[in-house]
């Protein structure tokens, strides 16, 4: 098992919080966490999706009053929205008693249900945690082979867990299976599986590639409006990551549609069949895979409150990622998959345009060096570790 850095910020806001959601797509990992945020003090576990336990919150009042002592951790929630039209009053009447904080415990696979039927209701009543896939800090360290797996197989604990890499990617495959035919129907529009599939496939070959939806549309046969909303729906379940093009005033035209990238690396392969890292470094899509996996590493321990985006102009300035932190400290960040990193003009002109606070190369090697006008080169290990002490 894996200790998770989450689970003592989840702790934390369970001790500053009337409720905290903890988010994240199916078997990331939700459950062992709280399971084990539930050992620390009373608690009662209840499954949505297990009927039994679904009947006993029907009435969430009286459920609370015969609990009210322990911690009440509610997985899969987004199967009973309702329940926060009740969850305001209950947390003011307990609030009157003095009993403000660590009441409950939120585990949902998608945002949308809980963030819509939340929002507003629950303001300053609730927090919100993401649990990201497993990361190299969590898994890796500074091993690069054992980062190397990581990046095949994914962060989703039991396919980076299986003991060969056929066994993770028929984990994969399941579980890609699973969600179009069974998870994904019960959050949007009927959406055929076959359809959704070819989507997904297609945002795995264009992994890291600024969003064209006419294209899509085209290969889909659908309108514009039908990508948009299948994009959505991915995003909403945490399978997609919409990267935003920073576009302050710098009195240039600057790409403004979004880069989208598939949030766990091993989906991605699974997707396009690639079951070996031999096969991944081979295959078109390695530099695309490579920056998602960067990407989706650093944002995971950015400072809370911390805006991501990228940066590009027609004429091929180019940045992959901006780190705009609460403070407004910028960090201009270019990824490379190479050991000796080389810089093209485009990143310079981006950076005189940004003007960032600090500028890195993150590469494949070790060491951390200057490569002249105040850029380093940095490994992810490095940069992630720099970023959790910030």
């Amino acid at each position: 098992m894996i200790d998770r850095r989450i689970e003592a910020k989840l702790k934390d806001a369970l001790r500053r919080s009337a409720s905290v959601a903890l988010m994240g797509p199916r078997q990331i990992g939700k459950t062992t966490i709280a399971l084990s945020v539930s050992e620390s003090k009373p608690s009662i576990y209840l499954d949505l999706e297990n009927r039994l336990d679904l009947e006993k919150v029907k009435d969430f009042r009286t459920f609370h009053e015969a609990n009210r002592e322990s911690l009440i951790i509610l997985d899969e929630v987004q199967k009973l929205p309702e329940l926060f039209m009740e969850l305001r009053g209950i947390i003011d009447q307990e609030r009157r008693k003095d009993n403000r904080y660590g009441m409950f415990l939120f585990l949902g696979s998608a945002s949308m249900d809980l963030l819509q039927q939340s929002g507003e209701s629950l303001a300053g009543r609730i927090s919100y945690i993401e649990l990201y896939p497993i990361d190299i800090l969590e898994y890796a360290g500074d091993d690069v082979e054992k980062m190397n797996v990581l990046w095949l197989r994914g962060g989703f604990p039991e396919s980076l867990l299986t003991s060969s890499d056929s066994d993770s990617m028929e984990w994969r495959l399941d579980f890609i299976k699973t969600y179009l035919e069974r998870d994904i129907p019960q959050f949007g529009p009927r959406i055929p599986a076959a359809t959704l599939e070819r989507f997904w496939t297609m945002l795995a070959h264009n992994q890291g590639s600024v969003l064209n939806a006419a294209h899509l549309a085209r290969n889909l046969e659908v309108s514009g409006v039908t990508i948009g909303r299948y994009l959505d729906l991915m995003a909403d379940l945490l399978l997609v990551r919409r990267l935003r093009p920073w576009t302050t005033n710098v009195g240039k035209r600057l790409v403004r549609s979004p880069k989208i990238y598939l949030r766990d690396s091993g989906i991605t392969h699974a997707l396009l069949n690639i079951g070996d890292y031999n096969s991944l470094l081979g295959h078109p899509v390695v530099g695309g895979s490579w920056e998602g996996f960067v990407i989706e590493n650093i944002i995971g321990v950015a400072p809370s409150r911390t805006q991501s985006f990228y940066y590009r102009s027609p004429g091929g300035a180019e940045i992959d990622l901006i780190l705009e932190f609460a403070g407004g400290e910028k960090w201009a960040i270019e990824i490379k998959r190479n050991s000796a990193p080389k810089l093209s003009r485009g990143f310079h002109t981006a950076c005189e345009d940004v003007k960032p606070d600090r500028k890195f190369v993150v590469y494949a090697g070790r060491d951390t060096f200057s490569m002249g006008e105040g850029i380093m080169a940095i490994s992810l290990f490095s940069l992630m570790e720099e970023l959790l002490n910030k």
